[in-house]
């Protein structure tokens, strides 16, 4: 028939019809594997705590129809073994398809990683943090070297677009460098973890619970209400005191008593100071001593651990500390001092 033999781009309409039919069969076939072998990976990663199969299941559901028809239609094509001009193009295709299912995978293996990382430390909220940044990332340099693959691809001169690209982001970070040093900070913060939502920091004279770590600032709720807005980078050079990183808090006060306290009830003190301190529930006594002679009082210094570093907690003990040693002392007759001061008047004899 004539028209089977008319060209078109190079081809018959019949080597065509032959191609498109090849490539239908071919995906077919294509799509039914895919199937079986999705189904015996999924069961057997159900059955195993190998992550291998996993992986496989998860690439197997990841491969697009659209890759199977651009493998079908490549392998049809050299069944054919045609030389026609359109050849070339189809193979620019087959290319795109093959990148774009190549990324597809590492943005579904990236997926996966975190996922994984973040269920072997139970969701903690810093590591869920770090590990959204670092994917996100990941991603993002994927996508920009399928980007560039496929510029290349089609005889752009990716060499000078990526030259261009540093000249212009030379001009660019000059321009919003205070806004790219926050950035880069937030990128630090994320990796390192110095703090993270619901820590409580010390920031010189300012202090509260972090609410949230953006990109450019990081916003803390002091005590008394209000939000306070660092910028990243200043934040990430100030010393910065995180207190829900304690596994203890080390408390340390003082006791002073009259200098009319006879010496056996000081030498008692110590004891009473301890006992007052283990009484008490996540304390540790480290020591207490009779520390220097002062203007107006014997001071006593005292140290002891909480072993729950909660402020709120630290504060309910120490007050409990504090009245159980006043109760003791007022029951033995142990007198607190306060500032005094003796003056001595002397009379002499007029003549």
């Amino acid at each position: 028939m004539e028209f089977l033999d008319q060209e078109i781009l190079g081809m018959s309409v019949l080597a065509w019809l032959q191609l498109g039919g090849i490539t239908l069969v071919l995906t077919l076939v294509l799509m039914t594997l895919r199937r079986l072998l999705f189904g015996r990976f999924s069961s057997l990663a159900k059955r195993t705590d190998n992550r291998v199969d996993d992986v496989i299941a998860e690439l197997l559901q990841g491969m697009r129809t659209f890759f199977l028809l651009v493998v079908a239609f490549y392998l049809a094509v050299e069944f054919i073994a045609t030389d026609a001009p359109a050849i070339p193009w189809i193979e620019r295709l087959v290319f795109i398809g093959f990148v774009l299912q190549m990324s597809l995978w590492g943005n579904d293996l990236i997926r996966m990683t975190t996922k994984w990382y973040l269920d072997a430390r139970d969701g903690e909220a810093s590591q869920t943090t770090a590990a959204r940044a670092m994917g996100l990332v990941g991603k993002t340099i994927l996508w920009a070297v399928a980007f560039l693959l496929i510029l290349d691809n089609f005889g752009f001169d990716v060499t000078a677009l990526v030259a261009g690209l540093g000249i212009g982001g030379i001009a660019i970070a000059l321009a919003v460098q205070n806004v790219l040093a926050d950035v880069l900070a937030y990128v630090s913060i994320v990796a390192d973890q110095p703090f993270a939502d619901g820590d409580y920091l010390v920031v010189g004279e300012f202090s509260g619970t972090v609410e949230h770590i953006g990109i450019k600032t990081t916003r803390i709720r002091s005590l008394s209400g209000e939000l306070i807005i660092f910028s990243n980078n200043d934040l990430l050079g100030s010393r910065v005191r995180n207190y829900r990183k304690m596994n203890e808090r080390r408390a340390v006060f003082a006791v002073g008593v009259t200098y009319g306290t006879p010496h056996d009830v000081l030498q008692s003190i110590p004891e009473k100071l301890k006992a007052a301190i283990e009484a008490q529930e996540h304390t540790r006594f480290d020591r207490a001593h009779l520390k220097d002679f002062g203007d107006f009082s014997i001071n006593f210094e005292i140290v002891y651990y909480m072993l729950e570093p909660a402020y709120a907690t630290y504060m309910d003990t120490q007050q409990a500390i504090n009245l159980a040693v006043y109760d003791d002392f007022t029951r033995n007759g142990i007198e607190f001092a306060f500032p005094t001061q003796t003056l001595y008047l002397e009379k002499s004899d007029s003549n």
